[in-house]
């Protein structure tokens, strides 16, 4: 059981690094996720639409830093993720994610928690987005 941060406005998240993209997870990914698009399993399709090799899912990009809440499932869950892309990411690419917490509120259902995120590789970012992370409450300030 990991415990819950007591996450406040300014703290970092924990930068993770995961093993690089490589063509087994782009297959496994597009099979899960129903998007067989080529430009993300073929060498050969990519080329022809320009790009110099194929290119990982946009949507893998943000589950990647989806991970960075993995966690902590067990005390709550993701309620929003907005995301933006920036840049691509290729085979063998090794991002980094990370994040940093921007707003603290109590709402209704519990402790909201707000957090800018990033995917970058080397020193680009490739992905950035917004996370609402909810944790359920009882009336007392408790989980349920």
């Amino acid at each position: 059981m990991s415990a819950l941060p007591d996450w406040n406005v300014g703290d970092e998240l924990e930068e993770r690094t995961p093993p690089p993209v490589d063509r087994d997870q782009l297959r496994l990914y597009a099979e899960a996720s129903g998007d067989p698009n080529p430009i993300h399993l073929s060498d050969e399709s990519a080329a022809a639409a320009g790009l110099p090799g194929v290119i990982a899912h946009g949507m893998l990009t943000v589950a990647t830093m989806g991970l960075l809440f993995s966690p902590y499932l067990e005390h709550g869950h993701v309620k929003t993720f907005r995301s933006r892309f920036s840049g691509m990411v290729f085979l063998g690419d090794r991002l980094r994610v990370g994040g940093r917490v921007t707003g603290v509120e109590r709402i209704i259902e519990g402790r909201l928690r707000t957090f800018e995120v990033y995917a970058r590789r080397d020193g680009d970012t490739v992905a950035s987005g917004e996370v609402e992370f909810l944790v359920p409450e009882g009336p007392a300030g408790t989980p349920p």
